[in-house]
């Protein structure tokens, strides 16, 4: 078992180290929040994740997960150093690197034997190298340090489960030892290796990511044709999917992709590509695709209503995803402000993200004298009740449990526009409920009449 600090608690590095520690090894967590350590060594999640507090205390408990603030302490006698800082966006979509060579100043300072630095955050090609010259040259005291490219690939809602049983572990690597070390860091991980190059491995995390955001916004750009036409996306990303060199997943159309990654991710590696001199017409076309499908509700709604100011609105999902608190790059909050500026009376619910919106909703510009109000509700029925409009941003399972004459029975006026197809056309047809309800990609159903 190895001793290993990882720097940053977010998702990343969260979930790094508490699936390390879960597998034997000693792991001290380093943030420089100071709140959010003591949270965490009170076994509480700062985040919201499936199974991750369960592990946490289960780390803490045995002895083998620790956290603090103070990064040196940490990083001078371990044998690995992960770095799961976030890598945010700049104003021009490139990767800020800031928060990484924090970190790595923090380590060329403190660390006192030999060990094996491993850059998880996701970087541009070449950030490993950059990362390793500057130890190199700024190492305080004389032992040696190989770094390596180790990129995550967990999505938010399933983290855990995709650190534990990953698609695959990439270990890019300039030398053997790295390659060695990291073999035994991960020897009982149940997933598939690749080892490769430092710069195979950073472009590998991008290229995933990226054609993972293609798929999205093709089946979207498809599903909005399929409107127009009278045809249904799900019978085609069905027959579609049956072609194993498309494959299935990917294909469910929708409002467009948020989270911490796909957004990042597409923008930094066409802002990556624009600086070398390539121009990468597909992630130009997948960010401007995905913009604009984000407002797909909005448009739905203002073909019933010319106006929303005094329309009360249900909206059913905040999260960009269900199974997380996590509100980057979501639809909703580009679609809220909206409906608050055009004078909506809003009813939301979320059942985990409600706080953190609005907390958001109130830091952005223009909202505090919007002519619309936000109340939040604890049900789904309350949301609902006395709505003349009803807009599903996030598939939640109890919005998919829904029985559509909740719809019926809680609004004034049935209208319902569902951004995640939460249910079937045929489903609402059969239910005997009498609404109109719209979704993406499909015919409408309209039941108010006979």
């Amino acid at each position: 078992m190895k001793e290993i600090a990882v720097a940053g608690t977010g998702y990343v590095g969260l979930v790094t180290g508490v699936c390390l520690a879960h597998h034997g090894h000693s792991v001290t967590c380093v943030d420089v929040d100071a709140a959010k350590v003591a949270r965490l060594c009170a076994g509480q999640s700062p985040i919201y994740e499936p199974g991750l507090e369960e592990l946490l205390k289960e780390g803490i408990g045995a002895g083998r997960l620790r956290f603090t603030t103070d990064g040196a302490a940490a990083y001078q006698n371990a044998e690995v150093i992960f770095i799961g800082v976030g890598t945010p966006e700049r104003e021009d979509g490139s990767a800020n690197l800031d928060y990484v060579f924090a970190v790595v100043r923090e380590i060329a300072a403190a660390v006192r034997r030999d060990c094996v630095v491993v850059v998880k955050s996701t970087v541009p090609i070449g950030t490993n190298d950059e990362v390793e010259r500057y130890l190199k040259e700024h190492l305080a005291h004389p032992v040696r340090l190989d770094v390596a490219s180790n990129p995550e690939f967990l999505s938010q809602g399933t983290a855990v489960r995709d650190t534990l049983h990953a698609s695959r572990i990439v270990i890019g690597t300039e030398a053997e030892r790295p390659r060695r070390v990291l073999e035994e860091v991960y020897a009982d991980f149940d997933a598939p290796r690749l080892f490769t190059s430092r710069r195979s491995a950073e472009m590998i995390k991008y290229a995933s990511n990226d054609f993972l955001a293609l798929k999205i916004s093709y089946i979207n750009e498809i599903a909005n044709l399929c409107e127009m036409v009278g045809a249904s996306v799900d019978d085609v990303a069905t027959g579609m999917g049956y072609d194993q060199r498309i494959g299935r997943h990917f294909l469910r159309a929708g409002i467009g992709y948020g989270g911490s990654c796909f957004p990042k991710d597409t923008k930094a590696l066409d802002s990556f590509a624009t600086i070398k001199g390539v121009t990468l017409k597909t992630v130009a076309a997948t960010i401007a695709v995905n913009e604009g499908q984000k407002r797909r509700l909005l448009q739905k709604a203002h073909a019933h209503y010319k106006s929303l100011a005094g329309v009360t609105v249900a909206v059913l999902g905040l999260a960009f995803k269900p199974g997380t608190d996590d509100l980057r790059e979501a639809p909703s909050l580009l679609c809220v402000p909206q409906l608050l500026a055009e004078g909506a009376a809003l009813r939301a619910w979320d059942p985990v993200a409600a706080q953190n919106f609005a907390r958001r909703l109130a830091g952005l510009p223009g909202t505090a004298g919007a002519a619309g109000s936000i109340t939040y509700c604890d049900t789904i029925q309350n949301a609902l009740a006395g709505a003349g409009l009803c807009l599903i941003f996030t598939e939640w399972p109890e919005v998919r449990a829904l029985d559509p004459k909740t719809f019926e029975e809680q609004m004034a006026l049935p209208l319902v526009l569902d951004g995640r197809n939460c249910f079937s056309p045929e489903e609402v047809q059969k239910s005997g409920a009498r609404l109109r309800y719209e979704s993406i990609g499909r015919p409408p159903v309209d039941t108010r009449e006979g």
